[in-house]
């Protein structure tokens, strides 16, 4: 069978896990299937050398100028010499040109800004780190960013979130050329999940950024997620902080970008998933501890936020 050649882009100050995430998933595939399936090699301008984002050198396969078509897949890294990539006109020019070559065209994280800078995100949906995806979507009007899924396949152009997004968007690449035996084979070497579902949330509560600087609000969010089997209802929040509801709303969209009523339902969905994850409760219990009135009401929750139900994200956090 012919081999399945990957070319992924690297530039000065990238990151080493953008790549490594990627070159280790194909490689792992190399060994267990029964013929070699993909020719990878890493591509840097002129095929210079680079110093990574965490100071390690790495050296190129080739020169990204020199390189040629067909190409299986074309994959853009991220890190945090992202601006200059995105700003050097033979970067750009060179991926547009493979693009055009390539079965498949893919980034990892703020790689995403390159492919925007050469017109091949315009008119579709994609993802980078949520850290970036205000500042990408200010700069690139004409791409629709979603700052939420893990990865977002539009057409054949994928975008990924950040770093070890990457893994799970080339074992769904896996998985497509190969089918799931082979994947799940992949992610059990390298001791991970099959693959977190594209379309779950990449920004966990469990990891989100300092609390808000207004001390009502960041006192009310603190009680939200100490009592969640409690009566949350706006008006129950308002009396807890002592000013009208009106008012907390206002204090929750200026610090938190959404009604106290979404983060609710928001903190409830992602700690029932912490749960699902964790232990073995049954659904019932799971959503009687969250908050939730029913399975019924969790499920429906669940799949308004991470678009697939309970039971199924239960089997995906057990796969690996």
């Amino acid at each position: 069978m012919d081999r399945r050649r990957f070319v992924v882009v690297a530039y000065e100050a990238a990151e080493l896990l953008d790549i490594a995430c990627v070159t280790t998933t194909l490689e792992s595939a190399n060994w267990h299937g029964a013929l070699p399936y993909y020719e990878y090699r890493v591509a840097t301008p002129g095929g210079h050398p680079i110093t990574t984002g965490t100071a390690l050198r790495l050296d190129a396969q080739l020169a990204l100028e020199r390189v040629t078509g067909p190409l299986d897949t074309l994959l853009i890294s991220g890190g945090i010499g992202h601006e200059d990539a995105a700003a050097n006109p033979l970067v750009v020019a060179h991926v547009r040109r493979l693009a055009r070559e390539s079965r498949r065209v893919a980034s990892v994280c703020t790689g995403a800004y390159v492919l925007a800078a050469a017109g091949l995100l315009d008119g579709r949906r994609a993802t980078t780190h949520w850290k970036e995806a205000h500042v990408l979507a200010g700069r690139f009007p004409g791409v629709t960013v979603d700052p939420d899924p893990i990865f977002i396949r539009d057409g054949n152009v994928s975008t990924s979130a950040g770093i070890t997004a990457a893994l799970d968007l080339t074992l769904a690449f896996v998985e497509e050329d190969n089918g799931p035996e082979l994947a799940r084979t992949v992610a059990r070497n390298m001791v991970t999940y099959l693959q977190r579902p594209g379309n779950q949330v990449q920004m966990s509560m469990f990891v989100e950024p300092p609390s808000p600087a207004n001390s009502l609000v960041r006192r009310i969010v603190q009680h939200i997620s100490t009592h969640l089997r409690d009566d949350l209802a706006t008006a129950a929040l308002a009396a807890e902080a002592g000013v009208s509801e009106r008012h907390l709303t206002r204090l929750f969209l200026k610090h938190l970008g959404q009604t106290p009523g979404r983060y609710v339902r928001q903190a409830r969905t992602e700690a029932a998933a912490h749960l699902l994850a964790t232990t073995s409760l049954p659904m019932a219990a799971v959503a009687t501890r969250c908050g939730f009135n029913s399975a019924e009401t969790l499920r429906q929750a669940f799949i308004d936020r991470y678009g697939i139900s309970p039971s199924r994200y239960r089997l995906s956090q057990a796969a690996g």
